[in-house]
């Protein structure tokens, strides 16, 4: 997922919808945090990161598309 050249080239359907996965997957961690049945935390930190880097691309391509 750290790959920007596979993210960049991907529409922005797709990038909601990826952007969709990993919401759903920084719920499930955080639950498993409050329920103790998580060993690693890191995850939670690399799963933000990545839902920020996907945010900023995709708010790159539609400022893009209105200066078009």
């Amino acid at each position: 997922m750290s790959n920007n050249k596979f993210l960049r080239n991907k529409d922005i359907k797709e990038l909601k919808n990826i952007l969709y996965v990993l919401l759903k997957k920084k719920f499930t961690l955080r639950m498993q945090l409050f329920l103790n049945k998580i060993k690693k935390n890191h995850l939670i930190r690399k799963c933000k990161k990545n839902i920020s880097i996907i945010k900023t691309i995709i708010r790159e391509k539609c400022i893009n598309e209105k200066k078009k």
